[in-house]
């Protein structure tokens, strides 16, 4: 029996590495075992940010697939939480009665729909933030530096 509350508390703690959908669709769920890539690459970004600065193109390359992940799982907190009891049991409880407990939201469940809605938004923005930021700011650099060679090339001439 997979209870509703452990689901949105495990998506949200675990989630990027794919836990969650272990817990409820099986040891061999072929998103669950993708799951730790992005993650795992993201916190790479992370590494290259803080040992080689921001203005690693990497970096802002990797980092937002951490928060694309972590807001995605966030997400999918909010989609188990806001679940009905019923479909809950429907689809992940079939042997069950449909109005069994493990289904039912408790407070922590609504708990965990809050944090799931606070974490998801900010990690989003965040990452959405960072990222258009760094592509600006890489495109700036991009056309100064052409624009200097230009200058350069008519100061020859």
């Amino acid at each position: 029996m997979k209870n509703k509350t452990i689901a949105v508390w495990l998506t949200l703690l675990l989630g990027s590495l794919g836990l969650h959908r272990r817990y409820l669709l099986g040891r061999f769920d072929a998103l669950a075992l993708l799951l730790p890539i992005p993650t795992l690459l993201g916190c790479y970004g992370v590494l290259r940010a803080r040992t080689l600065g921001v203005d690693d193109q990497w970096s802002w390359v990797l980092m937002p697939l951490l928060g694309f992940t972590l807001a995605g799982c966030a997400l999918a907190a909010i989609v188990y939480g806001l679940m009905s009891a019923q479909q809950w049991n429907r689809r992940f409880n079939p042997q069950a009665a449909e109005d069994a407990a493990e289904g039912s939201s408790t407070w922590l469940t609504v708990i965990g729909l809050g944090v799931a809605l606070m974490l998801g938004t900010t990690v989003l923005m965040a990452s959405l933030a960072f990222s258009i930021q760094r592509y600006f700011e890489h495109q700036m650099e991009q056309a100064s530096s052409l624009s200097q060679t230009s200058t350069l090339k008519k100061s020859a001439d």
